[in-house]
């Protein structure tokens, strides 16, 4: 067995040492140190409080750093990571699923080899929308069904418009329930202004948060706001 496994490990403020009746708990910050209860933890904060802080800052920046392959996650079709390039994949308003131009491309010749009419979405079927008017109210539905790929979507549209409110509410819940995308753009919503009150400190949040989803231009601008530092 290793030294790490006979280690006995104990309580790093009053030393008692962790069993089955006593549970110690991992520091949520550091990792490094156990307490067998909060009163532990606050009596021995004072010690322990600059290695903690200083690991927590390691531990956050071994995740700001590590790259996943794309922000987009995979292709449901394929499997692949979408391309970073969000021109090269489209949304279906159906069922709100990115897929991949390759796979966009390969149900759309199975569909001209077989002679149907009417296009249809790759992952779930449905025929495709008729009208903007449409795929609207299919957004919609999705949003109402608490879709984050939708609401992201759909403040872009609104931005696009020049409703800056709209795009901020909506990219403010896409980001809340883990949206990649969402997070760069309300970093830019606080870097520019619009729509909101310009402030660094949350341009710096949001913008962490899509580097850490794999956003490659969240990344290029923290490297650009490190620089100006």
């Amino acid at each position: 067995m290793s030294d790490d496994t006979n280690k006995v490990q104990c309580c790093a403020s009053c030393g008692i040492a962790g069993g089955d009746d006593i549970k110690l708990k991992k520091c949520t910050a550091c990792h490094l140190v156990q307490y067998c209860s909060d009163e532990c933890q606050r009596e021995n904060k004072s010690h322990q409080e600059e290695a903690c802080k200083k690991r927590a800052a390691e531990l956050y920046d071994e995740i700001l750093f590590k790259q996943p392959e794309s922000c987009f996650g995979d292709c449901p079709i394929c499997c692949l990571p979408l391309p970073l390039d969000i021109k090269k994949s489209f949304l279906h308003s159906c069922c709100s699923k990115l897929i991949c131009d390759g796979c966009n491309y390969a149900n759309q010749k199975r569909e001209f080899v077989e002679g149907k009419l009417q296009h249809s979405c790759p992952f779930c079927r449905k025929a495709s929308p008729n009208t903007d008017e449409e795929a609207n109210e299919r957004l919609t539905k999705r949003i109402e069904a608490n879709d984050p790929v939708a609401m992201c979507f759909m403040g872009t549209e609104r931005y696009e418009e020049g409703n800056y409110n709209a795009a901020f509410e909506y990219w403010t819940k896409a980001a809340a329930l883990g949206d990649v995308l969402a997070h760069f753009q309300l970093s830019t919503l606080y870097h520019t202004g619009k729509g909101v009150e310009k402030d660094e400190k949350k341009q710096l949040h949001h913008a962490e948060e899509a580097a850490i989803g794999g956003d490659p231009m969240a990344r290029h601008n923290l490297g650009c706001l490190e620089g100006r530092l």
